[in-house]
């Protein structure tokens, strides 16, 4: 089994937090997307080879389950798998832990179709891209 990669560190702020005091649901998908933007250019898919390609990643998907709420001050990594890999798409997933305790706090599951920006249509993955993310597929037990 191949391990997962560590594709964002950062803080809970107090502006994060909903007047429950915990994290507002529109923090973790930030904090989610940040780590996808990372686990992609780790990948081949970089800012640079997307413009100059004229490509993007669509998320066409996204299932998310909160499992332990973070509070202002709490720190959190993620770390992130690839599930799958077709010609077109991958399917990966980003773990949330707390910096404390390394509980985890939060799991997502995605899929994203590689675009052309100007046709506004799929196509497939360039193949050193797929190769790539072949290398990084994990089994992983995800909570739903």
């Amino acid at each position: 089994m191949n391990e997962t990669l560590e594709t964002y560190r950062g803080v809970v702020y107090p502006w994060h937090c909903d007047h429950m005091g915990h994290m507002n649901v529109m923090w973790y998908v930030g904090k989610f997307d940040e780590a996808t933007w990372n686990l992609f250019a780790h990948l081949g898919l970089t800012p640079a080879f997307l413009r100059d390609a004229e490509r993007g990643m669509a998320a066409v998907e996204q299932r998310i389950a909160y499992l332990k709420e973070l509070h202002a001050g709490d720190t959190v990594a993620i770390r992130s798998g690839v599930v799958a890999v077709s010609a077109k798409t991958i399917r990966f997933f980003h773990e949330m832990r707390s910096g404390a305790g390394d509980a985890v706090a939060a799991v997502t599951l995605l899929t994203g179709v590689h675009i052309d920006t100007a046709a506004r249509k799929s196509v497939p993955l360039p193949e050193e891209v797929a190769a790539h993310a072949l290398r990084h597929v994990v089994e992983y037990k995800l909570p739903w």
